[in-house]
């Protein structure tokens, strides 16, 4: 004798019917107040456990969503995402306080925290073990750090944080423009001159000053001779010795600091 898909389903109403009838596991917060859960929230913190940190910020945000307490978590649960390795959370997070709150006398931090999260988002372990050139990576986390650490600074030019971001924005803007330089270079050893010339004109009017402006203006030197611009040539070589005279490219009159492959 077949067995009945009624039967099947009556089992299984039966199994689920008896399962509802099970007591519900245990909360200890269940009686907690907003302080009390906080509290526990800022101490798991505090001591490194992340995952529980969340877990009461979570329970406090749900419980207690409107009052200072959960304000205040609000932020700090974005630093715990970040430490429990969890970026994408962490992100979320600081993205919301800031919609939120965003006159909140801490809002400064969620700028400065999506920055941070951007600068380290990718160097993975290989490139922390290897040290691995930032430049050479895809620039879209560094660019998107730039714009945070950027904003940070120019909302909130007092704040403690500003010092900092600003020096990682310039570090930023340095790497953005040597990765520039890295593609300018990868056109001329593929003999693509145009292509190398317009990387370095991009570099030149959005990165002046950088680090990568010398070697830009002498690989356009070196891309316009080979496209038979002798006087564009001439003058990339006459910028790049008036502007960098004790630069070791200035110092070779015949060979250039960089010889593509």
């Amino acid at each position: 004798m077949r067995n009945s898909p009624l039967l099947y389903l009556l089992l299984l109403g039966l199994l689920l019917q008896g399962c509802s009838l099970l007591p519900a596991p245990d909360d200890d917060t269940e009686n907690w107040s907003a302080r009390k859960i906080y509290t526990e929230a800022k101490n798991a913190l505090n001591g490194g456990d992340y995952e529980n940190a969340i877990n009461y910020y979570e329970i406090l945000e749900s419980r207690y969503p409107f009052g200072r307490f959960a304000k205040q978590g609000q932020i700090e649960i974005a630093y715990a995402y970040y430490k429990f390795d969890e970026p994408e959370s962490a992100l979320a997070a600081a993205d919301r306080f800031i919609k939120l709150h965003p006159n909140h006398p801490h809002v400064d931090y969620a700028y400065y925290l999506k920055g941070l999260i951007y600068f380290s988002r990718n160097i993975g372990f290989l490139g922390r073990l290897f040290q691995q050139d930032s430049s050479s990576r895809d620039p879209e986390s560094s660019r998107q750090a730039f714009h945070e650490f950027a904003t940070l600074v120019k909302k909130f030019p007092n704040s403690r944080y500003a010092s900092e971001a600003r020096l990682r924005a310039l570090y930023l803007r340095n790497s953005l423009a040597e990765h520039e330089l890295h593609v300018a270079q990868y056109y001329m050893r593929r003999t693509a001159y145009v292509a190398a010339v317009n990387r370095c004109k991009y570099i030149l009017e959005n990165y002046d000053r950088s680090s990568a402006v010398p070697g830009a203006l002498d690989i356009m030197v070196k891309a316009y001779e080979k496209l038979g611009l002798d006087d564009l040539a001439a003058d990339a070589r006459r910028i790049l010795q008036a502007s960098y005279p004790d630069h070791q490219i200035s110092k070779q009159s015949k060979k250039s600091w960089w010889n593509p492959l």
